[in-house]
């Protein structure tokens, strides 16, 4: 979407919103969030005193989504907007036109990983703000950060909840230090630490549990490898005893499959997360999922 037009549509959404409907006619406090991470933060700190809304549909692929006139509305009228700045680039946009003094900027309270060489292969590291990694939700201990000043970022600007919107965070951050726990067990046992993924969303996690991730393309995942990289990959692969190549759920496995049949593996699933299928699930049970594929793939006793 050009921004002149961006910026029309979101001075009429002002507009139609200046009375400041940041309460839905039911007297919840709204909350507008880029993608299904930040829904899941959101509607378990807001409980029933909130309404989310995702400006990412379920089963479309968050990276370079845009955003409808009535997205765009939504935007603007929200008490709220939570995103990662440098993810989406229409979200910011919007974001910035509109609700940059209404927003909360996961990225903001934690530290980003910057992006390597290996993931930065080719030109997808420019679709990365600053060559930062953005998937931090898949580390349980920084997402259980991220939680708690989300929490208090949504009691500032409703602060009639705000001690209701502190106990769900303190709630939630118990289960993810749990899954963060049952991860560690978990993983510190695995006969191999090599993770070969279709593409480097697996960073946080790796580098929480200690282990090494081999992407077949960068951050971007629709990206297309080099042959070079590709022959990278498999020789790597094969040095490593490689068992298993993970593809994820929002993307064509084809190009994890060729590198299976070429070094003699097979392929499962790894959900970077990044949007539910289906809406089956939640945030623990995929994240469970994800550990038990790693935990079959890396031999973990």
């Amino acid at each position: 979407m050009r921004r002149p037009l961006l910026a029309a549509l979101l001075m009429l959404a002002a507009l139609a919103g200046c009375g400041g409907q940041a309460a839905t006619a039911d007297g919840k406090f709204q909350v507008v969030t880029a993608f299904y991470p930040l829904q899941f933060l959101s509607e378990r700190i807001g409980g029933d005193m909130v309404s989310v809304t995702n400006l990412t549909k379920p089963g479309a692929e968050p990276h370079d989504i845009e955003l409808t006139p009535r997205q765009v509305g939504d935007v603007a009228q929200a008490g709220l907007a939570v995103y990662i700045k440098g993810f989406q680039p229409a979200v910011d946009e919007a974001i910035n036109l509109e609700a940059k003094d209404k927003s909360f900027n996961a990225a903001s309270v934690v530290p980003l990983l910057k992006l390597d060489g290996e993931e930065e292969h080719g030109h997808e590291h420019e679709e990365a703000a600053g060559g930062e990694d953005p998937h931090v939700w898949l580390d349980p201990v920084r997402f259980a950060t991220i939680a708690g000043k989300l929490a208090e970022r949504m009691g500032q600007a409703d602060p009639a909840h705000a001690a209701d919107y502190t106990g769900r965070a303190n709630a939630l951050v118990g289960e993810l230090e749990a899954l963060n726990t049952e991860f560690a067990n978990t993983l510190k046992t695995c006969e191999r630490r090599e993770l070969v993924t279709s593409h480097t969303a697996f960073a946080y996690l790796a580098e929480r549990y200690d282990l090494h991730q081999v992407g077949i393309t960068g951050i971007s995942p629709e990206a297309e490898p080099s042959p070079q990289r590709l022959a990278a990959v498999a020789k790597e692969a094969r040095e490593t005893g490689t068992t298993t190549i993970y593809f994820e759920t929002l993307v064509s496995p084809a190009v994890a499959e060729t590198l299976a049949r070429e070094v003699g593996a097979k392929t499962a699933v790894l959900d970077p997360l990044e949007g539910l299928v289906d809406q089956k699930g939640d945030y623990f049970s995929v994240m469970r999922q994800n550990l038990a594929a790693l935990t079959a793939g890396l031999g973990c006793k």
